[in-house]
């Protein structure tokens, strides 16, 4: 069986996520979006449908792995504490699932995808879009399919290896 990746780019009003399957050396595309969780609805709401819309994309897809982008380190000390509880509402499906979860920070998640720890948003976009040959419009998207391809490059390497 090839194994299936939900990436997962965790934020309390927009969560991107993407799914892909290892074809040996390939990767296919079979899945990415944003989950909309909007500005408005209380967090708790917002959480809930977070949680929701990720559990209906396990039964779905049926992951192997999740693999989910760490905290960055945020200036604004009430938005790390809201993107905890996001990343919180992940790990509990992710238990409850019974889904292997891999968290990988945001320098690694560049370095493994663009071969740059510092590099933008714009250019992991687009190459995201080149390694899976495809138009990545969604940021959100975007993040959660390199954190996925991240993943994939990591749990390829043998053992012992950087």
């Amino acid at each position: 069986m090839s194994p299936i990746i939900l990436g997962v780019d965790p934020g309390s009003r927009h969560t991107g996520f993407g799914v892909l399957q290892g074809e040996g050396d390939q990767l296919l595309h079979l899945a990415s979006g944003a989950i909309q969780a909007g500005a408005r609805p209380a967090l708790e709401f917002r959480l809930c449908h977070i949680f929701d819309s990720l559990s209906d994309l396990i039964r779905r897809y049926q992951p192997q792995a999740i693999a989910l982008e760490d905290i960055f380190l945020a200036t604004n000390v009430r938005s790390a504490f809201t993107l905890g509880q996001v990343r919180g509402v992940i790990l509990l499906l992710a238990a409850r699932s019974a889904v292997p979860i891999f968290s990988y920070s945001p320098l690694v998640v560049k370095k493994a995808v663009v071969g740059y720890g510092q590099a933008s948003k714009a250019q992991v976009q687009l190459m995201v879009g080149q390694l899976l040959g495809l138009q990545v419009a969604n940021q959100h998207a975007a993040d959660a399919l390199a954190v996925g391809l991240c993943h994939f490059f990591h749990s390829r390497w043998p053992k012992g290896s950087p």
